[in-house]
């Protein structure tokens, strides 16, 4: 099977599909999002739209009311394809532990759903995924990924593998390769045995290769959709690749492992 690990609500969910279709890609994780890019018409939509990016990877947007929306677009898709997506939480970082494990346990097994993310920690906040992460732990191994390109730092990506750290027992997913932090990532996750690359919109080539080289049973496809697009993310992970275990598990085995479906 092979499983995108890294996309976001589209609107129309109907293009997603389609996307994932051309592809060649029979599910996909599915993140909530505030910003909905792919309805972007022209630059000055654009520039709206990516505003609220980056607001929201700033850390500007943290309460529970302000992701009430982008979870009501979630549970649409997936209530409209369950049998092409997989069911990911976002929720806010930087609340209590008591009011973190609530929602985990409310919003995110209480709906059925396969991991929280994709967290987005404000630059140097990365300590802040931690009661995320307890969460997780107290759930049963509930896979977290969290947001790895700018304006992620390498601070925040050797915060996170200290809290992979100390929760062993929970997988820990940093997406697009840790951005330009690329090197530094593959050496944390190298040596930190419950974490994870995710491997969208890397722009060298080499990089990915040498991610899964380092990281054949804990690298993911994934495209970042509708940032990134399947089908060239798929044709990259095959172009440096051969056919065989690694190649299959990178598309789809270990992320299907992940979420109980392997």
């Amino acid at each position: 099977m092979i499983i995108d690990a890294h996309s976001h609500v589209h609107d129309p969910v109907g293009a997603h599909v389609g996307l994932l279709d051309e592809a060649g890609v029979d599910r996909a994780v599915l993140f909530a999002t505030r910003p909905h890019p792919e309805r972007a018409g022209d630059l000055a939509a654009l520039h709206r739209e990516m505003a609220v990016l980056e607001k929201a990877l700033g850390g500007g947007i943290g309460t529970v009311e302000a992701y009430r929306g982008a979870w009501q677009e979630l549970d649409a898709a997936l209530a409209a394809r369950p049998e092409r997506f997989i069911g990911f939480l976002s929720v806010p970082v930087g609340l209590g532990a008591q009011e973190t494990a609530v929602i985990v346990e409310q919003e995110v097994v209480g709906r059925g759903l396969h991991g929280i993310g994709e967290l987005t920690p404000p630059p140097g906040g990365a300590g802040l995924v931690e009661p995320v992460l307890r969460a997780a732990a107290d759930q049963g191994r509930l896979p977290v990924v969290v947001h790895g390109s700018a304006p992620t730092t390498a601070q925040d990506l050797a915060t996170l593998a200290e809290l992979a750290g100390r929760y062993p027992e929970v997988p820990l997913v940093v997406s697009q390769l840790g951005g330009q932090h690329w090197q530094q990532a593959i050496e944390l996750a190298r040596d930190t045995p419950n974490m994870y690359l995710e491997l969208s919109t890397a722009n060298v080539v080499f990089a990915v290769r040498i991610a899964i080289k380092e990281l054949p049973d804990r690298t993911l496809f994934g495209s970042d959709a509708p940032y990134g697009d399947p089908v060239l993310a798929r044709m990259l992970v095959e172009r440096v690749t051969s056919p065989g275990e690694v190649r299959d598990r990178v598309l789809g085995g270990t992320i299907a492992q992940l979420v109980g479906l392997g």
